[in-house]
């Protein structure tokens, strides 16, 4: 499947997006808070990092098979996150034997950054793709 406008553009802001809150969110622990870090955390931003990548494959590919789709699409993905995300989060409860409010917290703070990220850059290839429909 090619490349399109909207899929590298996605791409490109998440893949900033998630070097400055890892770096962001590192920074602060390591320096406020560094009794709290935890070996796992590096995997929390590769975690909505690889998500992200499969969001926006997923809604590429759907919005070019139907474009009238694209609204269910988006509130499925969101769903499946949440669903893996409280896998995680189970898991890491069960198996864990430190940190785990540590990693709970930092879990949802990068569910939260994810979330808002994806539900404005829907929000925004929404308005654009209606901003167009109107010109035509």
């Amino acid at each position: 499947m090619g490349s399109s406008v909207t899929k590298k553009n996605f791409l490109l802001w998440l893949t900033l997006m998630m070097l400055v809150a890892g770096v962001g969110v590192y920074y602060v622990i390591q320096e406020f808070f560094p009794e709290h870090y935890f070996s796992l955390y590096p995997a929390i931003p590769l975690f909505f990092y690889a998500f992200g990548w499969y969001y926006i494959y997923f809604f590429d590919y759907s919005r070019k098979r139907n474009i009238s789709k694209v609204l269910s699409v988006y509130i499925g993905t969101k769903v499946v996150k949440m669903l893996i995300a409280m896998v995680v989060m189970l898991l890491y409860l069960v198996f864990a034997n430190s940190h785990r409010a540590d990693f709970i917290i930092v879990f949802f703070l990068f569910y939260l950054f994810s979330i808002i990220y994806e539900t404005l850059y829907f929000y925004l290839f929404e308005h654009n793709k209606n901003k167009t429909d109107k010109t035509e």
